[in-house]
């Protein structure tokens, strides 16, 4: 059986060389939405060179801008926040959504972001994990009495709930075997990072479906998707150097272009995102970082209807 691949697309969220325009974030969510792509993303960088807009509001005003596209974070730096205010945050964002949100996850690989935030970078996983726990307890228990090692709570109560029940799906990010580990104990999905290449991708595959079946679970209740970094042009060289000038701007390497993004002509993009497909991907985030309308529109017309899955 062959089924188109679900395309979510990532929302302008960054503004290299330029100030916020939230004209542009409105017409783009408008747009995206008519074309027929199934969701629309952000990601989570609050510390760092780039204009970068925080994550959950700018979800909150797509959804206020858009009526049926699911809504998601591909990843939310759980470590670094309070659970109790981001459930909040979340189940708000659930109701407003009409139930639309998808909540991604990660631990994050930058340790020294941690003492910004009061914190220290000591057992980071088990903070995470607790964390996460502690979210969806507040998320689908009337009271919560919670002794944690990092929170505690005495018969506490958190309303509304989410809309979704039992609570909004959430997809984990990660690399390490800890982390997908926790990702199927914890979660319904997972998200390869747009900051890895296809190769490292596949073998993150191959080790959840060894995890799966060690944990007995059905294959069909986890979702697997990527974040692809993903430019539409003839010019390759111009297009590789604009990448590379976005790299450098987010990540502080212009080289991690060369190896993780997706750029070309049309059919040199669909092979390689049809590569990724192949690997197990489920459903692909693709993020432009430049020219992000025109980007879309060539997205939509020349990769999407290409973009297949067999089984």
């Amino acid at each position: 059986m062959t089924t188109r691949i679900p395309l979510g697309i990532a929302i302008p969220q960054t503004f290299l060389g330029g100030s916020v325009d939230t004209r542009r974030i409105r017409d783009f969510l408008t747009r995206t939405e008519s074309l027929g792509f199934e969701s629309a993303w952000v990601l989570e960088q609050v510390l760092g060179t780039i204009p970068s807009l925080e994550p959950v509001e700018l979800l909150t005003y797509a959804a206020a801008i858009t009526e049926r596209m699911r809504l998601g974070a591909a990843v939310l730096l759980a470590a670094l926040r309070s659970p109790v205010h981001l459930a909040k945050s979340l189940a708000t964002l659930d109701h407003l959504s009409r139930g639309r949100l998808i909540v991604g996850v990660g631990l994050g690989g930058n340790t020294r972001v941690y003492p910004a935030y009061g914190i220290s970078a000591d057992r980071r996983a088990a903070r995470f994990a607790e964390a996460i726990r502690l979210m969806q307890r507040l998320w689908t228990e009337p009271r919560v009495t919670f002794a944690g090692q990092f929170w505690r709570l005495e018969n506490a109560a958190m309303e509304p709930k989410p809309l979704q029940k039992p609570h909004p799906p959430i997809w984990f990010g990660g690399h390490h075997p800890a982390a997908l580990k926790r990702a199927i104990e914890l979660g319904s999905g997972f998200i390869g990072a747009g900051s890895v290449s296809t190769a490292q991708f596949l073998d993150e595959v191959r080790t959840l479906g060894a995890l799966l079946e060690e944990a007995r679970r059905d294959p069909s209740t986890f979702k697997v998707g990527k974040r692809v970094y993903v430019a539409v042009g003839k010019d390759r060289s111009q297009t590789a150097k604009r990448l590379a000038e976005w790299f450098g701007a987010f990540y502080g390497k212009p080289e991690l272009a060369e190896q993780v993004a997706v750029w070309g002509t049309p059919q040199e993009c669909l092979d390689r995102l049809a590569a990724i497909v192949t690997g197990g991907a489920e459903f692909l985030i693709l993020n432009p970082v430049f020219d992000e309308m025109e980007q879309l529109e060539q997205l939509a017309s020349e990769i999407a209807p290409g973009l297949y899955r067999t089984g």
